[in-house]
């Protein structure tokens, strides 16, 4: 297991490298001056000039990406140009927004996902099976942000349960907390719960017709007991691998959710730092959301190895 660890560890760092790379350059290639849009079409070229070096501008590309990445390995991600504010402390602000946003949405998902595939898979054919099916494609066709403006409508503005946007801060309380992220939370996890829970069914129906659920059942299981107690465990590895995927989408994906509830999180911060051109803001949150989906999946990866101890020995 920890050959197997270090070997996935070395595969994380040479994709962060990649990742840091391609993603400078990719924001370094994109039209407009930093310098020039906080001054204005009118400003004078020295000025301007005086701006681009306090800013660090006008050091070479090597040079900048040398000082952000070796910055970031320091903690510090730099000054935004626009706010003049440290970018550490701005991601630190909104992530305690986006993060319980992504973990509410997937424990939303998870809870009605696994026992709608389960229920689905040990009903195959029944009339169970097919209104599960047909709920998760439902659950998929339907655009989340359409979804999320019916939230609004109906449990912000005709009933009033919920606030129609904004976020009061964890310091009001968990219960406001949580209550602000509720309806966003449910709009990110619907399609998501649709998807996972026809992976789960998909892959628990393919093991309950594999020889060793058949000689289980020959030994006098019930197909309840061969599910849970033989099948369950085995279906796991490609729904682990959507969860990741899915808490990686929830964490970097949120950008829209997030705008129709006015949520001061990650996704708004990264839409309103490229509108204003603050690169630096951009590199070090789109940096920041692909460490965490490499992480992930690199959690899922061990997670893999523990499910089923045969992948340790093929790689």
């Amino acid at each position: 297991m920890l050959r197997y660890s270090l070997k996935r560890l070395l595969s994380l760092v040479i994709s962060l490298i990649i990742a840091s790379l391609v993603i400078f350059l990719v924001i370094e290639v994109a039209p407009g001056d930093p310098a020039s849009f906080m001054l204005g079409i009118n400003a004078q070229e020295d000025t301007l000039n005086a701006l681009r070096d306090e800013l660090g501008l006008n050091q070479s590309k090597l040079e900048r990406y040398l000082t952000w990445t070796t910055g970031m390995l320091q903690g510090d991600f730099g000054t935004s140009y626009t706010y003049r504010t440290p970018v550490a402390q701005m991601v630190a602000d909104r992530l305690w927004v986006s993060l319980p946003l992504a973990l509410f949405a997937l424990a939303l998902s998870t809870m009605i996902a696994f026992p709608a595939g389960i229920y689905a898979a040990s009903k195959r054919g029944a009339p169970g099976d097919v209104a599960v099916m047909g709920a998760t494609q439902l659950g998929v066709a339907i655009p989340n942000f359409w979804f999320a403006m019916m939230l609004v409508l109906v449990f912000a503005i005709n009933l009033r349960w919920f606030s129609a946007g904004g976020f009061p801060g964890w310091d009001e309380g968990l219960f406001a907390g949580l209550k602000a992220l509720t309806l966003p939370a449910i709009a990110l996890a619907l399609p998501q719960a649709a998807i996972l829970a026809r992976v789960m069914r998909s892959s628990l129906l393919d093991i309950l017709n594999e020889d060793f659920i058949r000689t289980a059942r020959a030994k006098g299981l019930s197909q309840r007991q061969a599910l849970w107690h033989h099948a369950l465990r085995n279906a796991l590895i490609p729904v682990l691998t959507i969860i990741g995927l899915q808490f990686s989408f929830l964490l970097a994906g949120s950008i829209i959710i997030e705008q129709v509830f006015y949520l001061p999180g990650l996704g708004r911060l990264v839409f309103q730092s490229i509108s204003q051109r603050d690169l630096i803001v951009v590199e070090s949150v789109v940096m920041l959301l692909v460490f965490a989906v490499i992480m992930v999946n690199f959690f899922v990866d061990l997670a893999y190895a523990w499910v089923d101890p045969r992948l340790r020995s093929r790689t």
